[in-house]
């Protein structure tokens, strides 16, 4: 067991980690960065990206990552294959964090990028798919299915809102739900009925995705009606599972403040949290956007802020020194 020190302890190790990473090094803050269970974050199991800035052709997002990874070593950032078990940051700064090693990390400030991960169905054929017909983010992949026939099942906020934005690229938007009516804000009901281009399942539950893995991917979802029990096939060439997403807080409960679905909640405009010195960024107090680009740019912000924290704390000590 062995104890790790820095200005600025990072947990998670995506988009908004790594971001702040690399701006907290350049900074000379000799930022650590703690992997966690899932180094890279969500788009390391995200094949094709094609709206990140600064990439004309399409790229794969273990790739981006590892870059990403990369940029943060080279200027600095120590990467740690560890896991955050527990926390103390009520008697901090500096705060102090135990990983699943038995390894101490103490941080003058911490920035938590714990990220969110999307919530599934657990039904056959939504893993093995997963990629290939098969997704939980619209505005990644929508893009793909231009002009094709796909299926949003869910019926709160974020389906419909999938639903309508699928409709920028498909004319045959199907959604699916298990309930005869939806949960969504009935602003965006409205906006979803007034469409030519969505049609609604109600009492249906999807059984199961059916194609092929390692061929022409998804071909169809066996769907059982919740009333009669009977099933039935529906072809499409996409399908959107969006029933929410749950973001990684639990370390945090009953330390930090957070919102009903348990997102981190941050200043607005800030990535900073109630506790001095402590910052949040990405999925993890971001359940609007969800996007690679807009965690690392609250990870940006994490970053500048922390600077800031540590400047005004040294601040305070030279004049307290000064008054002496």
């Amino acid at each position: 067991m062995a104890t790790h020190r820095t200005k600025m302890l990072i947990v998670g190790s995506g988009p908004a980690g790594l971001s702040a990473a690399i701006y907290g090094a350049r900074a000379m803050m000799e930022p650590i960065v703690v992997q966690g269970l899932q180094p890279g974050g969500q788009l390391t199991i995200t094949t094709d990206v094609e709206n990140y800035p600064g990439f004309k052709d399409v790229i794969q997002g273990p790739w981006l990552m590892q870059e990403m990874q990369a940029q943060a070593e080279h200027v600095g950032t120590r990467m740690m294959w560890d896991t955050i078990v527990s926390v103390d940051i009520e008697n901090g700064p500096p705060f102090r964090a135990v990983g699943d090693s038995g390894d101490e990390y103490i941080g003058d400030t911490l920035v938590i990028a714990t990220g969110a991960s999307a919530k599934w169905l657990g039904v056959p054929g939504e893993q093995e798919l997963g990629g290939k017909g098969v997704s939980a983010c619209a505005t990644c992949d929508g893009f793909f299915y231009r002009g094709k026939k796909v299926a949003v099942i869910g019926g709160g906020n974020t389906a419909v809102e999938e639903a309508l934005y699928l409709t920028n690229h498909s004319d045959d938007v199907t959604l699916i739900h298990r309930r005869d009516e939806l949960r969504a804000e009935k602003i965006l009901q409205e906006r979803l009925f007034k469409s030519d281009k969505i049609s609604t399942m109600w009492n249906k539950t999807v059984e199961r995705f059916e194609g092929d893995p390692a061929g022409g991917g998804l071909t169809h979802l066996v769907l059982r009606d919740t009333v009669t029990g009977e099933t039935s096939n529906l072809e499409v060439d996409g399908a959107f599972v969006a029933i929410g997403h749950a973001p990684a807080t639990e370390l945090f409960k009953g330390k930090l403040a957070m919102d009903e679905s348990g997102y981190l909640l941050v200043e607005p405009g800030t990535p900073k949290t109630a506790v001095p010195g402590v910052f949040a960024c990405g999925d993890v107090m971001d359940h609007t956007y969800r996007q690679a680009v807009t965690a690392a740019g609250t990870g940006c912000m994490a970053a500048l802020d922390a600077e800031r924290f540590l400047a005004t704390l040294e601040f305070a000590k030279e004049e307290a020194e000064a008054a002496e």
